[in-house]
């Protein structure tokens, strides 16, 4: 009985021994791994890939219209129309002022008032080129533009006719003319060869101005005082009323 008991008692002091070891093994290994575990190297983070298409700044960044990406706004003029929804709508033109002179009838349309002794002064002068000529010159000094039609009629002296007119030297339009312009005329007093007849001289001058049909005069006349006598004969001839003087002179 003695025996059994001391072999029970040996039997669960092995056992207890060996728990014990058994304890203190599973320990010593957890100690280890935790050791090897706080003296292993933390991993490090992994690094940011770049992306395959890099942004570029806001500031650099345009759509395909040319305005900035990041705002959604047009830019330039375009950005006052730009709605709270970020839409743009075009503003409407501007409408152009209406030309109130020609709704109210303040365009009197084309010039048909005529020239003539009372809107205009009119002066003789001699030339030294072409021999035998002078220059008529007729000046509208009235306040309304008025047209010299055709050639003017002149007539020195007692003269029962008006000399006839160079007809090559007709103008393609009508010489208008505004307030203060002038025309001019140029006159063959008489021949430098003395083949003229019926020739005399003379310090008067009456200068009768055509109408717009050609057929006849209108207006009252001018009469021109001439500074010295003037030797008019049969082969007296005028021009047609020009703009310029050279062109009154070339015939």
């Amino acid at each position: 009985m003695r025996n059994r008991n001391f072999r029970r008692t040996a039997r669960t002091s092995a056992l207890g021994t060996a728990a014990l070891l058994a304890a203190l093994t599973l320990t010593a290994c957890q100690g280890d791994d935790q050791a090897a575990a706080d003296s292993a190297p933390a991993p490090s983070a992994p690094s940011e890939q770049p992306s395959d298409s890099p942004k570029a700044p806001a500031d650099q960044q345009k759509d395909s219209t040319g305005s900035d990406a990041d705002s959604g706004s047009a830019s330039g003029s375009d950005s006052d129309s730009v709605s709270s929804s970020g839409s743009t709508h075009a503003e409407p033109a501007a409408q152009k002022p209406k030309d109130t002179a020609k709704n109210t009838g303040a365009d009197s349309g084309p010039v048909t008032r005529a020239c003539d002794g009372g809107n205009t002064k009119v002066t003789i002068t001699a030339v030294t080129r072409p021999i035998n000529h002078m220059l008529l010159t007729v000046t509208n000094t009235g306040s309304k533009a008025c047209n010299a039609y055709s050639y003017p009629f002149l007539a020195f002296g007692e003269a029962q006719a008006v000399p006839p007119v160079y007809e090559e030297s007709k103008p393609q339009a009508v010489v208008t003319l505004s307030p203060g312009q002038s025309a001019y005329a140029g006159v063959m007093t008489s021949s430098a060869d003395g083949s003229g007849e019926g020739g005399y001289s003379t310090k008067d001058l009456t200068v009768s101005f055509q109408n717009r049909q050609g057929s006849g005069s209108t207006g009252p006349s001018s009469n021109v005082p001439l500074a010295k006598p003037v030797y008019v004969d049969s082969t007296l001839k005028v021009t047609y009323w020009q703009a310029t003087m050279t062109d009154a002179l070339t015939y």
